[in-house]
């Protein structure tokens, strides 16, 4: 097989090859922007409540606005991505959102900040859809998990460290300073992908639109299952990351950024150290133990209102974490064509959005009414509904690894489709 080239690979893309320059470009400029994600993270909500004085909600409204935007733009952006190329939602992508960074130091009331994170959304949902769609095109076939693991490592790496800058810059309330110096960050990561060829997008900037019809531009359906399989896992996260700190202090523990630490670090570390774990196994035992071990997780804080379970739950959730989104990505890349990745992973990435929104309202409800504990184990109910889900519309783990999605899997568009 050495030399071989794939025939669904970008050109000059060769089988034995992972790492390169242009995919070593395309993950350091995917770093630097959720450097900028991470600034945000933790200097907005002072701005939000000490400078505007809007309080939780507004606080609240801010993280809707721009989870609204990226979600009903997602749709476009695949489109956009497969007719354009990668490279260009992820250079627009990042320039729209350092824009909107650029003003928000100078906004004096709520509304106008909240167009500006609708911008914000707009910018990372293009930029996060086109880094991930050539991350695929530059991955061997073969090794498409394990290209998604490292591609991840450099998303959390950018929301860990982030928030270390963000207070750094901030100091005494500098917030102007700290917004500009953050969208000037966001727009480098611009001038960071223009170190990747142009030759290696294979979408050429004309694409192939009349092999797409036009209800798949904007939503491919190839990613509706295992999107589905996201999103419950996303939606039961969405809960724990929500009552885990007040749960904690009732314990008589000092917070949750400890358990948050652990459960970031096991992940990483996995991802790094076991990228290759996921592509060995396939999606469907993969992706099982990642939803098993995540239910022992969210079962174990439901059930034992203890500190050490607490710490337990932490570690087990990173496990699980580590090998569930790069297989599932894997899984809907090998399951369409190179003209239809982009539309097919912006459908899917749109389900981290719509679990975290669906299953944080539906278990804080549960939450409110039983108490949090009883929104813990609405999380292992998720992760068993994904299960479900993946063993009947997926990938079963019973079957052996196959060498290519199997073709009775693969999406196939049929007449008036």
């Amino acid at each position: 097989m050495s030399g071989m080239v794939i025939d669904d690979a970008p050109r000059g893309v060769r089988e034995e090859r992972l790492v390169s320059r242009p995919f070593v470009a395309v993950t350091l400029s995917t770093f630097v922007f959720f450097l900028y994600i991470g600034i945000l993270a933790v200097t907005l909500p002072p701005f939000v409540e000490n400078e505007l004085g809007a309080g939780e909600f507004g606080i609240g409204l801010t993280i809707a606005s721009f989870s609204v935007a990226a979600i009903a733009v997602r749709p476009l952006i695949g489109w956009a991505g497969d007719v354009h190329g990668r490279r260009v939602l992820m250079v627009v992508g990042a320039l729209v959102a350092g824009a909107a960074g650029l003003g928000v130091g100078l906004v004096d009331s709520l509304w106008a900040l909240l167009v500006l994170r609708g911008f914000m959304g707009v910018g990372e949902a293009a930029l996060f859809v086109g880094a991930a769609t050539m991350i695929a095109d530059l991955a061997p076939p073969h090794r498409r998990a394990e290209a998604a693991s490292y591609f991840s490592v450099a998303v959390f790496g950018g929301l860990g460290v982030g928030p270390i800058i963000g207070e750094l810059l901030l100091g005494d309330d500098r917030y102007v300073s700290t917004f500009q110096i953050a969208g000037l960050i966001a727009m480098s990561s611009a001038l960071v992908v223009l170190l990747v060829p142009a030759a290696i997008d294979v979408t050429g900037g004309t694409g192939s639109v009349e092999r797409v019809s036009l209800r798949e531009r904007f939503f491919h359906p190839a990613a509706i299952w295992p999107g589905l399989v996201l999103a419950s896992s996303v939606g039961a996260f969405a809960a724990y990351s929500a009552f885990v700190p007040e749960h904690a202090r009732s314990l008589g523990m000092g917070g949750a950024a400890g358990l948050f630490t652990l459960y970031s670090v096991v992940c990483l570390v996995l991802r790094l150290a076991g990228a290759k774990v996921p592509e060995r196994l396939g999606p469907g035992r993969s992706v099982t133990i990642a939803l098993g071990t995540m239910t022992i997780a969210y079962a174990l804080v439901a059930t034992v209102a203890e500190v050490w379970a607490m710490w337990a739950a932490a570690l087990i959730l990173g496990i699980g974490m580590a090998f569930l989104y790069p297989s599932l990505m894997a899984s809907v890349v090998n399951r369409v064509g190179e003209h239809e990745r982009s539309t097919a992973l912006s459908s899917f990435t749109m389900f981290f959005e719509l679990g975290s929104m669906v299953g944080g309202l539906t278990l804080g409800a549960v939450a409110q009414v039983l108490g949090k504990q009883a929104g813990f184990a609405g999380g292992v109910l998720l992760c068993l509904v994904g299960i479900v889900i993946l063993w009947t519309r997926v990938a079963d783990p019973r079957e052996p690894v196959p060498a290519l999605v199997p073709e009775h899997l693969q999406y196939r568009p049929v007449a008036g489709d």
